[in-house]
């Protein structure tokens, strides 16, 4: 599972990155991004691939409502061939979302205890996405949308969670990004845990719990346990 995550890149760093244009304003570093909010996307459309932003949280493009979208903010690797919410997308609609941690819960005692977790040597996760766009009828505009995918966890994962997202290495990220890529088969085969030694993590403050706190102290550790300022433990 993935519910909250943090991007301080600007746009214009990540597109040098996946040799990709940079097609939105910088929002500016952000540490604790949550469902129905817009983050930053890598897409490739035939040979032109961008740097954009999408409300997280996928919206089928035959859905009745943009409520939906709330509950799909990922995607389980194993069920993307047959879920109607994301086969099609799965065909020939991903994207990889770029983060530098997200965080993850595990109860200790009363309190479940938030940790974030990045990569060892400070690069960005680049997680596999799939994105769709939906047509509001109220507006009749296109609002476009994303979920990311998880797997099961490697062994530094399961120590707190049961999923993890999958995390595509530079090796794979044309091969998940080509639209033209319709081998869901071999797409498959990308989808695995991701190598025990690549991730760090450590205790952040329970202050990440609430989505109004957006600040870098999020991500800073503390000892696992103590309750943010003002705030109790959850039970």
């Amino acid at each position: 599972m993935c519910g909250r995550f943090a991007q301080q890149r600007p746009a214009s760093e990540l597109a040098e990155i996946f040799n990709a244009e940079p097609l939105v304003d910088d929002p500016g570093p952000r540490y604790n991004v949550a469902p129905t909010d817009e983050a930053l996307v890598v897409v490739q459309r035939e040979d032109r691939r961008g740097v954009t932003a999408y409300r997280w949280g996928l919206i089928p493009h035959w859905a009745d409502s943009a409520k939906v979208g709330s509950r799909m903010f990922n995607a389980r690797a194993e069920t993307l061939v047959d879920a109607p919410a994301f086969r099609d997308a799965f065909q020939r609609k991903r994207c990889v979302v770029p983060v530098e941690c997200f965080y993850e819960w595990r109860r200790e005692g009363a309190l479940r205890q938030p940790y974030t977790i990045g990569r060892a040597d400070g690069a960005p996760l680049v997680l596999a996405g799939l994105w769709d766009g939906w047509r509001d009828p109220a507006t009749d505009t296109v609002r476009r949308s994303f979920t990311i995918v998880t797997s099961a966890p490697n062994e530094t994962m399961a120590t707190i969670h049961n999923r993890m997202p999958v995390m595509l290495p530079e090796s794979a990220w044309s091969t998940w990004l080509d639209p033209d890529n319709h081998d869901t088969e071999s797409l498959q085969t990308l989808m695995v845990p991701a190598p025990d030694d690549l991730l760090t993590m450590h205790p952040v403050s329970t202050a990440v719990n609430v989505v109004r706190n957006k600040d870098e102290s999020l991500i800073e550790p503390v000892t696992a346990g103590a309750p943010a300022d003002g705030q109790l433990p959850l039970g």
